[in-house]
């Protein structure tokens, strides 16, 4: 099977390039924005012309969020139109598309765990175009999955884990909105899921939506905590409230995911948050 990774430079690309030699199976094309341009239909166009592909992982995404709502343009352009021209690509060169989404599709009212029929209704402009982006795949893609997740990190790239663990060697304190709750997702695992599913997808037709995130659940200031803790950082962690820690976007105060679905027609156990954490940082360590 051939397999092309766009935005392969970003954590989850880079976990699916790391874990790539597992898999012999596959045949894997990584590509960026310097080898391909998803934004540009010729380009992809072209791309898709002189390459054959039975699937395409789509990890390219603009998910800046604060920088989103004043990057409207080309928010639109990476996390909605992208989605478009890749969806056409595939449909005409009968490739199957794997798209990651965000819990920011859902405005974070609920109270409990999100299904992938609950209603969606973004609350900023970066959850608004990754719904768009879905909604293109809907109406142009033959074969599709839907990914949606939250609160990424990796030992690749920049993340929160990287930022708690910097200043945290560098203060005495650090304050971290404890209002805010969901569930961490180390990309690692998620990479793993999708790489098991694509085995699955050339028996699926249609546009499938999943839910995906470790188990278990947090807020931001209990993710704080336990990075401190693990790595023995001496640093205080303070809970304050989201109305304390203005910024551009506003997040989702609730985003916990109900994984039912993606466990059953898998047939997968998801890990605890905890536990993948614990793994995370010791890669970083080695």
């Amino acid at each position: 099977m051939n397999i092309l990774v766009t935005g392969s430079n970003g954590q989850l690309g880079s976990e699916i390039s790391d874990l790539s030699g597992k898999y012999s199976d596959y045949k894997f094309t990584f590509t960026d924005v310097e080898e391909l341009n998803i934004t540009d239909e010729k380009a992809v166009a072209n791309y898709f012309a002189s390459n054959s592909f039975d699937a395409v992982i789509n990890c390219a995404a603009y998910t800046n969020v604060d920088k989103c709502e004043s990057e409207q343009k080309a928010a639109n352009s990476l996390n909605t139109m992208a989605c478009k021209i890749l969806s056409q690509n595939c449909s005409k060169h009968k490739a199957a598309l794997i798209q990651i989404s965000t819990d920011y599709v859902f405005d974070g009212n609920n109270h409990i765990p999100y299904k992938e029929t609950d209603f969606t209704n973004p609350n900023s402009v970066y959850g608004k175009t990754k719904l768009n982006g879905e909604q293109m795949i809907e109406e142009f893609a033959s074969t599709a999955i839907i990914v949606r997740t939250s609160w990424l990190y990796s030992s690749f790239g920049h993340n929160f884990i990287k930022t708690i663990m910097k200043y945290g060697k560098e203060r005495d304190e650090l304050k971290v909105v404890f209002d805010q709750i969901g569930t961490p997702t180390y990309a690692r695992d998620l990479a793993e899921v999708i790489l098991l599913g694509i085995k699955n997808i050339n028996f699926m037709e249609g546009v499938h939506t999943f839910l995906y995130s470790n188990e278990g659940v947090c807020s931001w200031y209990d993710f704080a905590k336990e990075i401190v803790n693990i790595k023995g950082i001496d640093c205080k962690i303070t809970p304050i409230e989201t109305k304390d820690y203005p910024l551009p976007a506003p997040r989702p105060a609730y985003s916990v995911m109900n994984k039912a679905k993606i466990k059953a027609e898998l047939d997968i156990e998801i890990p605890y948050w905890k536990d993948s954490l614990k793994k995370c940082l010791k890669k970083i360590e080695d």
